[in-house]
């Protein structure tokens, strides 16, 4: 037996989700990294920004020697050293760029030391561009060396900005492909996903709703479908359970039916034996009151018919001993019109003589039919236009189709009763339903009828006008072997 499919299931969506899992964590963590970058890019444009104007005044303070400047500069210097130890110390797990930043901070502190030593020897003075005693305090190395301080750390800031900006643009670019891969394994993974429940659960679920829909239409076969999942191995072996079973009380309801139609047959049987026993019991008395008369010619030709009388009841009583014997389906090769004549003559007494038999068949009809099952047919609908005509009498035909497919043979009985109503004629093949009076029918028969023509591979229809009668066509397949009975 083949794996659980609800572990196949199961294993198959731990994979998808295993998968989904990885894919939304590396994108998270490149997420991450880009965040990170922006955040890098953030602080870092705003401490170059800070950087930049603090050189602002410390530029305006070598040309206006205006002390008001070189304050703002140490002001601003002040701010970036803030801002650069925030950024130091969000970057902790980033080797590289942390090790440039603090090159970069230690030329930070350099140069706010710088503009803080020219702001600490230079607050007695008062500058001005006429104060020329004032600029020639300054020395032109020292303040060289300020400017040089400055543009190094807004060219190493400029330097980082632009490198994070260039890897957050390649992380995008990179991410707009990484996201189609996802795009591509995810919807594989869905196409691999849906084919494997089509093939493994809607195809067997699909088979076993057409075998189910099979039972819905009669057609008892066993269910053979090849699955692996063992759910559904035990489902299909659930419902061929069920066909066998359904099939064992199929034969049961057949037999208990004939055995029911034993009832209606006893008269009709009593009246077949009584005719020639009573022939019989005349000539055997005729034969010991005439036992010392010479006329042998005479008592050979009582004895003769006597014996006749006794086949006569042979054959009736072993046409009712086939009828009820319990057997199973085995369809042969048959004459129909012998067929026919067998069922009338078993039946012979139940007809009222107040009904005729039209019977119109040739001789050459062959059924590949089971016999026994086909004379039950017969008897139910020959019965049924019986039951239907039994107040006014009138005649029962029993004829080939004209209408019959090239495959296929057909025949009709016909009664002139009194007609089924149209209401009536969709459950008129349903088990117990009936329209005679309670205790005059059990509503079996045309259910047994309609059972035992689809077990041949036939149909039967109807046709019925209110008073004018009833026409049940049965279609049954031509005969496929040479077999005879």
């Amino acid at each position: 037996m083949g794996v659980s499919l609800r572990r196949r299931i199961s294993f198959i969506f731990f994979i998808f989700i295993v998968i989904c899992s990885l894919l939304w964590l590396a994108n998270d963590y490149r997420n991450n990294l880009l965040a990170k970058k922006i955040q890098i890019i953030d602080s870092q444009s705003t401490f170059l920004n800070t950087i930049l104007e603090a050189r602002r005044y410390e530029k305006n303070f070598f040309l206006y020697f205006e002390l008001n400047d070189l304050k703002q500069a140490f002001h601003y210097l002040t701010l970036s050293e803030k801002i650069l130890i925030k950024s130091m110390t969000i970057l902790y797990n980033e080797p590289t760029l942390s090790e440039r930043l603090d090159h970069s901070y230690k030329k930070l502190l350099e140069y706010k030391s710088s503009i803080e030593k020219l702001l600490t020897t230079q607050k007695n003075f008062t500058f001005s561009k006429s104060d020329v005693e004032a600029q020639q305090k300054i020395n032109p190395e020292f303040q060289d060396n300020i400017r040089n301080l400055g543009k190094q750390i807004t060219d190493d800031i400029e330097k980082i900005v632009k490198q994070e900006k260039f890897q957050a643009n390649t992380m995008i670019k990179k991410g707009r492909i990484y996201l189609f891969i996802m795009a591509i394994v995810i919807l594989t993974m869905c196409i691999v996903i849906a084919f494997f429940l089509f093939f493994s659960v809607n195809r067997p679920l699909k088979a076993i709703e057409n075998a189910i829909q099979k039972i819905v239409d009669e057609d008892y076969t066993t269910i053979d479908i090849k699955i692996k999942s063992k759910e559904f191995v035990s489902l299909v072996t659930s419902l061929n359970n069920m066909i066998n079973e359904l099939n064992r009380r199929s034969e049961q309801l057949i037999q208990s039916k004939k055995l029911a139609s034993l009832g209606t047959l006893t008269s009709g049987v009593a009246h077949e034996l009584n005719n020639p026993l009573n022939n019989i019991s005349s000539s055997i008395q005729i034969v010991i009151e005439e036992l010392e008369d010479d006329n042998i010619d005479f008592k050979r030709e009582l004895l003769t018919e006597a014996e006749k009388q006794v086949d006569r009841a042979k054959d009736t009583i072993k046409a009712l001993l086939e009828f009820s014997r319990e057997t199973t389906y085995k369809p042969v090769k048959v004459n129909f019109k012998a067929l026919i004549d067998k069922t009338v003559r078993l039946i012979k007494g139940e007809v009222p003589t107040n009904v005729d038999l039209d019977i119109n068949l040739s001789d050459d009809v062959q059924l590949f039919v089971d016999p026994q099952r086909i004379q039950q047919v017969l008897i139910n609908l020959i019965l049924n236009g019986v039951h239907a005509m039994e107040e006014k009498g009138g005649i029962i035909g029993i004829r080939l189709c004209t209408d019959a497919g090239k495959n296929e043979i057909c025949f009709k009985i016909h009664d002139t009763g009194k007609g089924i109503p149209a209401t009536h004629l969709s459950k008129i093949f349903d088990p117990f339903f009936t329209t005679k009076d309670v205790g005059k029918g059990s509503g079996l028969g045309l259910s047994v009828t309609h059972g035992i023509i689809e077990q041949h591979g036939g149909r039967i229809e109807v046709d019925s006008k209110v008073n004018e009668g009833t026409t049940f066509s049965v279609f049954l397949p031509v005969p496929q072997t040479d077999e005879k009975v």
